[in-house]
Formats: structure tokens, sequence, C-alpha cells
């Protein structure tokens, strides 16, 4: 009896990670990308979140759709620490959220040239502020009626302007969107789902996907859908409804039904190459779906730099990053 049910019990699969390969590698002088967005012809426009360059500011770099090097200027008023990267869907300007200047700019892609298009209130990031205070511009998106979303990854805050810019005002805040645990960023990556009912945030220290209602417009109250991502960052909700989400401390992209059930893995980290690069993924951070291949940038934070705290199981690899790429991951065909 045993023999027949070893003969016909079904097979067990593990998670189809695919194979990730270098899509682009950022030019020398550049570290650390950290969001990451298309134009209409195809092109990828990436920005830094240098935070080992204190002082500097922040690059902006064009790559071709076959991943070859185009420019790469500094965004002018900036500072070292940029995120979120987007064209807006209805006057195509492309804004930059300045995590480290508390601002989103408004940036001429040709020249780098910027202004400022939202101001976030707070007060810029520093030892002598209280966290609960800082102003940190983290994740972008917008709704159908191109109105702009702004994750706060310390106040606990998702701001909103409309598509003109301008003051922000709180569109959503909650405790749920502070981090409690490591690293203290909360609020980073956002998206809503296909219907706009809810809005995603993902909460970094918190391993959280946080759901809020969309109540004609406004934010309903915040719950915790899913528990356990190991930092969520950027994130995404394709054509099925199914949300994308960068994992950057467990090196991996995980995707969801709209239920919250884990539908696949993607990624993995496989060492550094001969010229200091990662194989695979390491500390992920931005992501982009372009027909059957999702682009992901390697941050390769190095949890050391950050006076107070211990090292993740990542950090002493990133800390020996020399080159800093762009991944190509296929997606599976079930996820087409």
């Amino acid at each position: 009896m045993i023999a027949v049910f070893v003969l016909f019990q079904l097979p067990a699969y593990a998670w189809d990670r695919s194979t990730a390969t270098t899509f682009a590698t950022l030019p020398p002088g550049s570290a650390h990308p950290e969001g990451m967005t298309n134009d209409s012809k195809g092109n990828f426009y990436v920005v830094t979140w240098d935070y080992d360059h204190p002082g500097q500011i922040g690059h902006l770099i064009v790559f071709s759709p076959e991943g070859k090097f185009i420019r790469r200027v500094e965004i002018a008023g900036s500072s070292n620490r940029l995120c979120e990267i987007r064209f807006h869907p209805e006057t195509g300007n492309l804004f930059v959220n300045d995590f480290g200047g508390k601002q989103v700019l408004k940036v001429d892609p040709l020249t780098g040239a910027s202004s400022v298009f939202i101001s976030i209130p707070g007060e810029k990031l520093g030892p002598k502020v209280p966290r609960a205070a800082w102003s940190a511009p983290n994740g972008m998106t917008f709704d159908k009626k191109g109105n702009i979303y702004i994750a706060d990854s310390f106040q606990g805050t998702v701001w909103k302007t409309g598509p003109t810019g301008g003051a922000a005002t709180p569109w959503v805040k909650s405790d749920l969107l502070i981090s409690h645990g490591y690293p203290l960023l909360g609020a980073n990556g956002l998206a809503f789902d296909r219907s706009e009912t809810f809005l995603f945030v993902g909460n970094t220290g918190d391993d959280t996907i946080v759901r809020v209602p969309v109540v004609n417009g406004e934010a309903g109250k915040s719950e915790i859908f899913i528990h356990g991502v190991n930092g969520p960052d950027g994130m995404f909700v394709d054509e099925g409804d199914r949300l994308w989400v960068v994992a950057n401390q467990s090196d991996e992209i995980v995707v969801f039904d709209k239920t919250g059930k884990v539908l696949a893995k993607l990624g993995d980290f496989n060492g550094l190459d001969e010229s200091g690069a990662p194989r695979g993924l390491l500390f992920p951070a931005g992501m982009e779906k372009i027909g059957d291949s999702l682009y992901v940038l390697n941050l390769a934070v190095d949890g050391r730099w950050f006076k107070g705290f211990a090292q993740t199981v990542i950090s002493q690899w990133a800390g020996q990053v020399k080159v800093y790429n762009i991944m190509r991951i296929p997606i599976p065909p079930s996820l087409k």
C-alpha cells in the first residue's frame, strides 16, 4: 500500500525563481540605484540613493531599451538620497522624490535642471530632530485623475497633491505606516489595485503590506493585509490585479493574488562576479515589468554604515560591491 501511494503521489515543486542576468551597469562614480521608470520609447531612467557620499547631489542615469548607457546628469538642487522616479501619466513631467531634501522635484531628463514641485511638511533628516518629525518622501504613485500620492517613511503618512503639485496634504496617517522594527523606514512603495478600491503600502521595518480602503476618494481605515514580507520596497499591481513586491532584505520579488496568496517568488542572491557586481539580486529596490521581463535595481545597502545598527544578513556582501547593476528576470508563463 505504501509503495502504491509513493508511486502515485503528486510531485512537489519549489518556487520557479527564474535566472536573473545583468541588463545594464551603472557608470563609474554612480552607486546604489533606487528608483527606475521608463519613457514611451522604452528608455530606462534610474536615480541613486547614494547614502555613503553625503554632500553630493543625486544622479539621473539613462539607458536604452537594450541596456546601453546613454547619459548621466546631476539633478540640480537635490540631495544624494533620491528614491522614486515617475513620469506623470497626463502631463509627461518627470518627478523625482528627494528623500534627503523632503521634496519632490520636477526634473528635465536631458539636463538635470529641476524645480520644487511638491513640498513635504516636516523636518530634514538629522540627529537633532526627532525621528517622528523627519520628512522622507519615498514611494510615489498616481490615481486615474492624475493626483499624486507620496509615501513618507518616518511620519507614517501618505501625502497627496493634485496634478499641479504644490503643498502636500495628508491623505492617510497611521501607526501602521511607521516602522517599529528594523530598518527604521516605514512607508515605502505604494500602489493602487486596478479598480482603485484599495491603496497598498509597504512598511519596510515591520515587514507588512498595509491596505487602505478608498472611499469616495478619501482614505478609509488602514489594516495589515499581509505580514512577513522581508523588507517590502518597490511595488506595482499588474493587469491581472496581482501585487508585485520587492522584498529587499531577502533578495527576492514576491507576487500575490488579490486575496494575498503568494503566487511566485522570483530572484535570489548568487554572490559577486569578478568585477564586484552582484549576481542575481542584492538588497533590490525599484523594479519595472516590461513585456515578458522584470527589470530590478540592486540597491546593495550595507547596514553597517548607519551608526548604531548591527549588520544584516547581506551587509558584508553589500560592502564588497564595486559595480552596481540592473538585473533582468524572465517572467514565468504563469504570471504572463
